[in-house]
């Protein structure tokens, strides 16, 4: 498998854009991406560093993740903060991101950084819900490290990774957007389950940091196939091309000599993805 990009620290939130094509980010050296059909790389936002998650908003930008959750709209630098940082209580900034059918955001918070040194031991994190009128609550807690989050194609379970636990976790859905309990969907020996998609026929396609490709599970957990990449700082997936059959990987240096080995590979599936819902919050304060 060849890199079609690459020359990147530690790439993340890929998010597939009907106009720009593949868009993500540079968790390390900072910055928003876009990869063009002709595979050449755009920058869409400069140095925002640590965005762990993206998803598309219904207002014309992106909602990103990171030191808080804010809306970027495309074209400029003002950000939108739609869900701030608590260090005092354990809340470092957040990671993966994902929405749901009503354009909720989803986001995982962190306990301390994964990626950045901040002098804190390793703590759990929440999972936190921003309805569509902008308030937030937790609705899910005791997340060592927060990583990919996805819907089943009915809406009504959420996967979820924890990485340091080496498990990808499931919740049921109710209607109002709270979950119910955790249950554990797949469990790994080899490699942490990081980035998550999820295809139209309910499988789960699983990177796995450390892992050196994408583990591919059914519905109810069983393993059905692993894509091998040539690195093995697997860090997320995402479906993109205009039928949702591609599937983007990415990845970051570590486990191979050199600070920007991160690359992007593109791999050909008989599997659509879902599309990934408009994020709907409400935006209130520009700063």
């Amino acid at each position: 498998m060849k890199a079609i990009a690459d020359g990147y620290g530690l790439i993340e939130a890929p998010v597939w854009h009907g106009e720009f094509g593949l868009m993500f980010s540079d968790v390390i050296n900072g910055g928003v991406y876009h990869l063009d059909s002709q595979e050449r790389v755009h920058v869409v936002f400069p140095h925002r560093r640590g965005i762990g998650g993206m998803v598309l908003h219904s207002d014309g930008g992106v909602v990103v993740s990171g030191r808080n959750i804010s809306f970027k709209r495309f074209g400029e630098e003002d950000s939108v903060v739609l869900l701030d940082r608590d260090p005092d209580n354990d809340n470092v900034g957040y990671n993966d991101i994902t929405t749901d059918k009503s354009g909720r955001v989803y986001a995982g918070s962190l306990g301390s950084s994964p990626v950045f040194e901040d002098g804190r031991k390793p703590k759990a994190g929440d999972l936190y819900v921003i309805d569509v009128d902008g308030s937030a609550r937790v609705v899910a807690e005791d997340v060592l490290l927060t990583n990919g989050l996805g819907f089943s194609p009915d809406g009504k379970t959420l996967y979820h990774s924890d990485s340091r636990r080496n498990k990808v976790m499931k919740y049921s859905v109710d209607d109002n957007g709270d979950l119910g309990s955790k249950e554990l969907f797949a469990e790994f020996e080899v490699g942490a389950p990081d980035g998550l998609a999820v295809a139209e026929d309910g499988s789960v396609w699983i990177a796995l940091a450390g892992g050196s490709g994408v583990s591919v599970c059914s519905s109810l957990g069983e393993p059905l196939n692993f894509i091998k990449i040539p690195l093995p700082m697997c860090t997320s997936v995402c479906f993109g091309a205009e039928d949702l059959k591609t599937l983007y990987i990415v990845t970051g240096s570590n486990g191979v000599e050199g600070d920007n080995r991160g690359a992007v590979y593109r791999y050909r599936t008989n599997s659509a993805g879902l599309k990934i819902p408009l994020a709907r919050t409400a935006l209130k304060e520009t700063g």
